[in-house]
């Protein structure tokens, strides 16, 4: 019976004859990571801040619509006290969705410095990376070639 090659040693050879540095790869997750719990804190403050304004928004209107309930002497206060919460309502609306157009803009802007920031980063790190794994690459052949 024919008895299958054992290449472990000579896989062993072959790798250890190109040198595998895994700092490179170490390097890029903790700058993925940085770069993700950065981003995350961005978004957690804006859902934050727009919780808040929700949250004011809706007690506001509460009240309004506490008040437009009560009971009225005339019927044209009850048409009054409608329009009022109507006008009322539309400029709160207003206001709150400026609210949110900043809180937006703001995240936007520091997503943009983030990820300027990393790509920056990563074409530094990619560099190094390079230039090392060249040199080590190098200094393998001029080994392997010296034997």
């Amino acid at each position: 019976m024919a008895k299958t090659q054992d290449f472990t040693a000579t896989l062993k050879d072959v790798m250890g004859a190109f040198p595998v540095d895994t700092t490179a790869l170490e390097g890029a997750f903790k700058s993925t990571a940085t770069l993700n719990e950065k981003l995350s804190g961005v978004a957690l403050e804006a859902a934050e801040k727009s919780a808040e304004i929700s949250n004011k928004w809706t007690k506001d209107t509460l009240a309004k619509l506490t008040e437009m309930s009560k009971a009225k002497a005339e019927p044209a206060d009850y048409a009054k006290a409608a329009t009022d919460f109507a006008s009322a309502s539309a400029e709160v609306a207003a206001e709150n969705m400026a609210a949110f157009a900043e809180i937006a803009k703001k995240v936007q802007s520091e997503t943009v410095e983030l990820l300027m920031a990393a790509g920056k980063d990563a074409a530094e790190d990619a560099t190094a990376a390079v230039k090392k794994a060249t040199n080590d690459v190098t200094a393998a052949a001029k080994k392997a070639a010296a034997k």
